[in-house]
């Protein structure tokens, strides 16, 4: 492999190959040095962040610094080629010699031991482990701060977008339900009108039973004939209720029975008019889930302004 190497190099001018791997994450197995692994490469944190310390070619030492959320393997291997016009190949491998995609993230690579091969020189590079518990703290208090102002910042905009966005929404739902609510407030007088209609015809009919049941016993008949025949109607009539509990599973109470055929009656009219019930109730229930997110959004608004104002105020007092 060296002397492959060496043979390279005289026949083609000095470049820098920094060797890709196919996706992130894929590793080759392949070995790249045949000299003995030196440790004059180091990692430290300073300032929160790594620092990796690399001997130059030159003699001198050069410092590179690490964002290990944002460098990659490549852009480590590019600085240090920049830095070295002598470094003709440049390879990063995993402790067990497995080339690291170029595109895989230095915080991936710094949790475990590494190889850096440079020029046919192997540095064995130690993983300087995560910072201390309280500079974490630190940092983890940090970017909970950014976040909360990052969020107070964009809440007015995203509040505003998210307002447009529900009153179109509730736009369109009035749109589609106005034709079917104009055709159910009709069906509903007719449902209604019927339904009282039964309910005076009810009244018409009991009132003419106890008329002529008077009638018959006071200038017909005499009571004594009269009482078994009322006491038969008042059976029959229990019967009647007792069949109507068996039929409905309901008790009759006058609201529930005018109820029960006001909804008999609207749903024979909606049926012939083929009017789609599911639909107008699901356009119903979309309105109003979108009018209650609505309104907890313009009292988070209100609110939000009302704390404004106050802390205006304090300003100006102050």
């Amino acid at each position: 492999m060296s002397w492959f190497c060496r043979l390279a190099r005289r026949a083609r001018p000095a470049t820098l190959r920094i060797h890709r791997a196919r996706p992130v994450g894929v590793f080759c197995s392949a070995r790249f040095s045949s000299q003995p692994p030196t440790t004059d490469v180091c990692i430290q944190y300073r300032f929160g962040r790594p620092v990796l310390s690399l001997p130059l070619s030159v003699g001198e030492r050069c410092r590179f610094t690490l964002t290990p959320m944002l460098t990659t393997v490549g852009d480590l291997l590019r600085n240090i080629a920049t830095e070295d016009p002598a470094v003709h190949t440049a390879v990063l491998l995993t402790a067990d010699g497995q080339r690291v995609s170029s595109t895989t993230c230095m915080d991936t690579v710094l949790s475990k031991d590494f190889q850096l091969v440079i020029n046919d020189v192997t540095y064995n590079v130690r993983s300087p482990g995560r910072e201390s518990h309280e500079h974490a703290t630190c940092l983890d208090d940090v970017k909970f701060v950014v976040q909360l102002l990052h969020a107070a910042l964009q809440l007015p905009q995203q509040q505003h977008s998210q307002q447009e966005a529900l009153q179109s929404r509730r736009s369109c739902i009035l749109k589609e339900l106005q034709p079917l609510e104009e055709v159910r407030v009709q069906m509903a007088l007719e449902a209604e009108s019927r339904a009282s209609m039964l309910g005076w015809v009810g009244l018409a009919y009991l009132s003419l039973q106890g008329g002529f049941l008077g009638y018959l016993t006071w200038y017909v008949f005499a009571w004594d004939i009269m009482e078994p025949v009322t006491y038969f109607i008042s059976y029959t009539t229990s019967m009647l209720f007792f069949a109507y509990y068996i039929l409905t599973r309901q008790d009759f109470i006058c609201p529930q029975v005018r109820d029960r055929q006001f909804l008999h009656i609207f749903h024979e009219k909606a049926a012939k008019e083929k009017f789609n019930v599911h639909k107008y109730n699901q356009l119903k229930e979309q309105l109003e889930e979108v009018q209650s997110d609505l309104s907890r959004l313009q009292s988070a608004m209100r609110l939000q302004l009302l704390v404004d104002q106050i802390r205006r105020q304090k300003k100006r007092s102050a």
